[in-house]
């Protein structure tokens, strides 16, 4: 949590584009990214855990369990990671999978919650220990507009809600 609050100021644009990146260990321009940046540089930042490979690992031992939405016939280490019905898969067949609930005491700082907005779009983001007037958590997240901490927690049906141990 506190390193995805680190990105506020440092990751202020939105850029979907798809980018070859080094692996592992790769990363789009730190100023820039989608939604799912701020969680992998997050994690990679406070805990050393390299989203890119582990999601790239697990999908070359089973690729036919990943989504298969975007026409790929292998994994591919520049954007595998970066997309946020693969990270579903990932931190479910991991186990980090917990109850989705519209109760604010179920979510602790550091989760990670999945929405879709508009009906169409899915979403991340990670649960600050920050809380609204109404004692929601707020939290971290890129939505177009940079890293931002806001009260959205539940702005947008929750379709996911992990901790990693």
């Amino acid at each position: 949590m506190e390193a995805a609050r680190r990105q506020i100021g440092v990751t202020v644009g939105y850029d979907p584009a798809y980018r070859k990146i080094g692996y592992p260990g790769g990363d789009v321009p730190r100023e820039s990214g989608v939604c799912t940046d701020v969680i992998i540089r997050a994690l990679r930042d406070a805990h050393k855990i390299d989203l890119q490979q582990f999601v790239h690992e697990d999908m070359k031992s089973d690729f036919s369990q990943y989504p298969q939405m975007w026409g790929l016939k292998a994994p591919d280490a520049n954007i595998d990671h970066r997309r946020v019905p693969n990270l579903q898969c990932y931190f479910k067949r991991k186990g980090y999978a917990l109850p989705v609930s519209k109760n604010a005491a179920d979510y602790k700082p550091g989760d990670i919650v999945t929405v879709m907005v508009g009906g169409k779009l899915p979403h991340i983001m990670i649960v600050s220990d920050k809380k609204s007037a109404a004692g929601v958590p707020l939290a971290l997240h890129n939505i177009g507009s940079g890293t931002q901490e806001e009260d959205v927690l539940f702005a947008y049906p929750l379709t996911g809600h992990y901790r990693i141990p």
